[in-house]
């Protein structure tokens, strides 16, 4: 029964009592039925009273889920709200889930189903008491989570609209809610985010009015990270996982980020994000051997949430070493089970190419047809897949296994392959100008600087005018050495030289990356 309707009940109690009773009478039956009403009426708004209650259960919930332990973690939440019907911690917490589920598996019939969930949950944070800095918080943790699983799923101007919320959220709560540790978390990664958006993208910033300051939201993210705070603490591992992804791509300090994660003892082997975290890292910075051994080393318990992109990860470390047949083993695994689109392209080109190096031409030319009718092209790497299989070109052996042993961090195996070559040893464009590319990158991770920038400047001349991204990354990887050398003015001119460079691979991630120099040279 609603309490207004209580309250009609009560007036017409009344009716009837002056009807049929005298005055005195009345009066006292009155305050007997007002007394037992006024008790009904009270206790019924006291139990509708949803809080925002994060007590050990959820703390414990959310730490399962946060390893993704998922069940154990859901096991927990269905245990928080028979402890409490009304607290609303349950709803941010089965949106972890299904942010992870769909995220990693990226589902179509997952989709149907957990998809709705979040504009469900978003519905019932609402009815919590606005004076909790949860509320708005929970609210802007949602409204992130379903943005990013729209991008996944091809939605990218609802992700626009719900990014714009999350931020203008979050950003009032900070204001509302000076003290409250947990805005730092999400507002700081915002932040972030919203500086380096590529120019390719500047209609997005410009249409919903977000500005973004890399400096202040790293400032922020450090802020929270060393924080003996019991709510940073508590959101530590999360804050991490972005802290470590925004200062590896954004700060370009990827040793710092390694140094981070052995000195905060980050736990690779039993939670799951951080072993996914550091192994996508590691092998983004060539550490191909890390990567493999913290994928191996996991906890390998049934109760961790189960996704394919283990398979992919394995895939590239494989590669990256050219052991051909297990590179194959692992695509192929990661291609049957995924049922999404990021990276499907890519993940078939690599596929492709272990079957080319083997020398079976077929089962090379088989996976590349695939590319034509899985996966989509909303990623780089995709992107790239797509436009290599169109041209019907297959890549020089020679280069390939070059860049293949570089990109895993062998560069010595890399550069012995090369050794007494040079750019006449190659008859087609393309190859002459990967070749020098080639070369200098190897030169750059040796730490022979000084060469690399040669063989960089070459690479710049032969390709600036080409739609290979050599020559563009080739003055991205200049402006990071002069930037490590203090030469911030040179360093921002070949960023700049970067940003200049039309209609070529990778465009938006290696703009992305220059527009982030060029920040952090500046001090913005």
């Amino acid at each position: 029964m609603s309490p207004s309707l209580l309250l009609i009940l009560s007036f017409c109690c009344v009716a009837l009592l002056c009807v049929r009773n005298n005055i005195r009478q009345y009066a006292k039956s009155f305050t007997k039925i007002a007394a037992v009403l006024f008790f009904i009426f009270s206790a019924i708004t006291v139990h509708a009273e949803k809080v925002y209650d994060f007590n050990t259960t959820c703390q414990q919930a959310y730490q399962q889920i946060i390893s993704l332990k998922l069940t154990a973690g859901q096991q927990l939440i269905n245990q928080a709200r028979k402890e409490n019907p009304d607290n609303l911690i349950p709803e941010i917490l089965d949106s972890y889930i299904d942010f992870f589920v769909l995220f990693f598996n990226e589902d179509p019939a997952d989709y149907k189903i957990r998809m709705p969930n979040f504009s469900a949950r978003l519905d019932k944070l609402a009815d919590g008491p606005e004076t909790s800095p949860f509320y708005n918080y929970c609210r802007t943790v949602v409204y992130m989570q379903r943005a990013s699983v729209e991008i996944k799923f091809g939605k990218q101007w609802a992700a626009g609209w719900d990014f714009k919320r999350a931020f203008n959220l979050v950003k009032q709560n900070k204001k509302d809610f000076p003290s409250f540790l947990p805005n730092n978390m999400v507002y700081g990664p915002l932040l972030v985010v919203a500086g380096t958006i590529p120019d390719g993208y500047k209609w997005f910033t410009s249409l919903f009015g977000i500005k973004g300051s890399i400096k202040d939201g790293i400032g922020i993210m450090q802020q929270f990270v060393n924080s003996n705070d019991a709510q940073a603490k508590l959101f530590f591992n999360e804050a991490s996982f972005y802290y470590c992804y925004v200062l590896f791509y954004i700060e370009n300090k990827p040793d710092e980020v390694f140094q981070y994660i052995q000195q905060r003892k980050l736990d690779v082997v039993n939670n799951h994000l951080l072993a996914y975290m550091t192994t996508n890292l590691s092998i983004n910075n060539k550490q191909t051997d890390n990567a493999k051994n913290i994928i191996l080393r996991r906890n390998p318990s049934p109760e961790y949430f189960s996704t394919p992109v283990w398979d992919l990860e394995m895939g590239y470390t494989t590669l990256h070493h050219i052991n051909t047949p297990e590179a194959i083993k692992s695509f192929s695994n990661f291609l049957t089970a995924f049922k999404g689109k990021f990276y499907v392209k890519d993940a078939y080109e690599k596929l492709s190419w272990a079957y080319y190096l083997q020398g079976d031409s077929k089962a090379a030319e088989n996976a590349r047809q695939q590319i034509f009718k899985r996966g989509s092209q909303l990623t780089d790497a995709d992107k790239q897949a797509y436009k290599s299989a169109k041209s019907g070109v297959w890549p020089n052996a020679l280069l390939l296994k070059a860049r293949l042993l570089s990109d895993g961090g062998y560069n010595n195996e890399a550069l012995a392959l090369l050794v007494g070559k040079s750019v006449n040893d190659f008859l087609k464009p393309e190859d002459r100008l990967e070749f020098t590319y080639r070369v200098g990158r190897i030169y750059d991770d040796l730490n022979r600087f000084d060469e690399a920038i040669k063989m960089y400047s070459s690479a710049i001349k032969l390709g600036e005018d080409r739609t290979e991204y050599y020559a563009a990354r080739a003055a991205l990887q200049i402006g990071l050495i002069y930037e490590k050398q203090g030469k911030k003015e040179a360093a921002i001119s070949f960023y700049q030289k970067c940003l200049d460079m039309e209609d070529h691979d990778y465009k938006d991630s290696l703009d992305q990356k220059a527009k982030a120099g060029i920040a952090r040279c500046k001090g913005q």
